[in-house]
């Protein structure tokens, strides 16, 4: 389980990582660019790496479903709406909602028992979980800034304009 949550916990260091780096590289080609430069260097790196460890047995693909071959699709669509999401809210909410929606679409995966996962009961619990989640992103994107500078007295306006 220790070895579980090390993964875990190197996973999200390693995505929000990359995340920032491909908002970066966003900012100076385009979002097609982008993901063609995020995917096939990962699929460079990954081919190699596989090879090297797995050898022939790396194109072993034996009794796996055919829509299986397909997910490498779905990153085209991950890394274009990450560094669309960071660009227009910056990483910090971007990557929160980003995982609550992530938790909140597992969720729902294991309760159905979907993409031929075992089906795990669903709790008011988790439910709950996934809600303070949404909650305390709502709180954090509030964080305390006057709804309306307009209606502030030009002295206080100048103050905010500083910070």
């Amino acid at each position: 389980m220790i070895l579980g949550l090390l993964f875990a916990i190197l996973a999200g260091f390693l995505v929000s990582l990359q995340n920032i780096f491909n908002s970066k590289v966003g900012e100076h080609a385009g979002s097609w660019t982008t993901t063609t430069l995020v995917l096939g260097l990962g699929f460079v790196a990954s081919f190699t790496i596989g090879f090297l460890f797995e050898g022939k047995q790396l194109f072993q693909l034996q009794n796996m479903k055919t829509w299986y071959w397909f997910s490498g699709l779905i990153g085209i669509g991950i890394v274009t709406c990450v560094v669309q999401g960071i660009k227009l809210l910056g990483p910090t909410y971007a990557m929160s909602i980003m995982l609550t929606s992530q938790l909140g679409f597992a969720l729902m995966w294991d309760s159905f028992g979907w993409m031929g996962l075992e089906k795990v009961p669903f709790t008011l619990q988790q439910g709950s979980g996934v809600l303070i989640i949404v909650a305390g992103i709502l709180i954090f994107k509030m964080n305390g800034k006057p709804k309306s500078i307009k209606k502030m007295p030009n002295s206080i306006k100048s103050l905010h304009a500083e910070k």
